[in-house]
């Protein structure tokens, strides 16, 4: 029996570019950074990107809902998305308008979903009513408490509203949250109302890997439709840190650019926040060749590992290493033109070592680019490139590679499916973006930034992904041929 191929045919997004494919591509290609100042909670100004840019509104309009009933669906359901699963629905409507599939088209149970999301926090307006109750001041009047201009400090929050009484939550409190309101915020909801909306009854999946969900996401899908458990998946990510408890969050623990996010750049400081959502179509390559539909490329292999200790020592580079390993080894042990049969037939039965240094030999030239995860702060970006050369250091030309976040920072989950969108249209049009904010060469990230001007994409290329908790995930993508 052959192989079952799977390729992409749809793409969708709600990007801090464009919520079109045309539009984020150009975007890209002239440099455009989604990037703008953002005054929070009346401190100083620090950059951010906000979806599609900034005029994502959860507008029906916005959805690109062409049968009516479900125009009416989506309309009546907003109520209970919260912004992520808002930009989800609509991603993966764009994704499936894309790719020619439309409600009713195709068998319900032949087309699944694997979707990936951060933790998605409720919003202030949903819990003011159930704080209020259970402040120990007689009024309370939290209506007229300013959290855009307030100092954030317990003592503050205090002195306005009146110490808050846990031990009034479960009678005073939970009795004044409206009786939905979990469902706005529950990570498996995206996938649950993509699969309502458009009736598919295959499997679903609901990962939250944060920045590392692409991979996951993508690999999961791969892996079902290749096993013949569906003909077509939508994959896709959402997320964001523009919520004002995650940007609380982010100010304290992550490392944050007051300026610019520059992967890879010697003067880098952190990274930016944004906000997004993107979904991409697979299926089956018989099945999409039988639809004459546009196939974008092909996803050969996708790995997802992690490695933490109790310590909480630093794996990155081991992790990272890993995974671009593990699509190394199973695109070359594919059955087609992608694989070579005397290197199969060497390796099948070898040692894990022996069959790492013999992929090293055989794939190392055989890739066109690397699209980096890049996250701009100095660790990160450190641990990612001495993986990058630990694996393709001995090439005969220095791999490319390219680094997308300067052009929207980081917007959890849903940033590695724009990047990974971002190198599948490079591929499609045999033309690199800028990797814009690097200037100046780190000699301790020893890796080449491509340049349009100079630098080819290949015909492939992997996809990188990592989450400060230990996980990382990768993707080895081909030209459809």
């Amino acid at each position: 029996m052959s192989r079952r191929r799977v390729v992409v045919t749809g793409i969708g997004l709600i990007s801090p570019l464009s919520i079109s494919v045309d539009g984020f591509w150009e975007s890209l290609v002239s440099g455009h950074s989604g990037v703008r100042p953002y005054v929070p909670f009346g401190l100083a100004s620090f950059p951010v990107s906000v979806a599609a840019p900034a005029m994502f509104n959860g507008d029906i309009d916005e959805f690109d809902a062409i049968d009516s009933t479900q125009r009416k669906a989506i309309k009546k359901g907003l109520k209970l998305m919260s912004r992520e699963i808002q930009m989800a629905v609509a991603a993966s409507s764009k994704a499936l308008n894309h790719a020619e599939i439309y409600v009713g088209q195709l068998a319900p149970e032949r087309v699944g979903i694997s979707f990936g999301s951060d933790y998605i926090l409720t919003t202030v307006e949903d819990v003011i009513d159930a704080i209020r109750a259970c402040s120990n001041l007689s009024e309370p009047n939290l209506s007229k408490l300013n959290l855009s201009e307030s100092s954030l400090s317990e003592q503050s929050l205090t002195r306005s509203i009146g110490k808050f009484d846990f031990r009034l939550w479960g009678k005073e409190g939970l009795s004044k949250m409206q009786p939905l309101w979990q469902l706005k915020y529950l990570p498996n909801m995206p996938a649950s109302h993509i699969a309502i909306l458009n009736n598919f009854h295959g499997p679903s999946n609901s990962i939250t890997l944060r920045e590392a969900s692409v991979g996951a996401v993508v690999g999961e899908s791969v892996s079902i439709i290749a096993s013949g458990r569906t003909d077509v998946m939508i994959a896709g990510t959402t997320g964001g840190w523009l919520h004002p408890c995650k940007l609380i969050s982010a100010l304290r623990n992550e490392e944050l650019s007051d300026a610019a996010c520059c992967p890879f750049d010697l003067n880098r400081k952190g990274t930016t926040l944004g906000d997004g959502a993107a979904a991409i179509v697979l299926e089956e390559r018989e099945h999409a060749k039988k639809r004459g539909v546009k196939i974008w490329c092909e996803i050969v292999a996708g790995s997802c590992k992690m490695k933490r200790d109790r310590q909480n020592t630093d794996y990155r580079r081991d992790v990272v290493r890993t995974v671009i390993l593990d699509v190394l080894k199973y695109g070359a042990l594919r059955r087609d033109d992608f694989a070579n049969k005397k290197f199969v037939e060497n390796i099948e039965n070898e040692s894990a070592s022996k069959i790492n240094d013999e992929i090293r030999e055989f794939a190392i030239d055989r890739i066109g680019h690397i699209n980096a995860h890049g996250l701009g702060s100095r660790e990160s970006d450190k641990a990612e490139a001495m993986a990058i050369n630990d694996v393709f250091g001995l090439r005969t030309e220095p791999i490319p590679v390219v680094a997308a976040k300067g052009f929207w920072g980081n917007a959890g989950a849903g940033t590695g499916m724009f990047e990974l969108i971002a190198s599948i249209l490079s591929l499609k049009m045999q033309k690199f973006f800028p990797s814009i904010n690097h200037k100046i060469s780190d000699p301790e990230c020893p890796i080449t930034i491509a340049d349009p001007s100079k630098h080819s994409t290949g015909d492939s290329f992997i996809k990188i992904a990592l989450n400060p908790h230990g996980h990382a995930s990768a993707l080895l993508v081909k030209s459809d041929s």
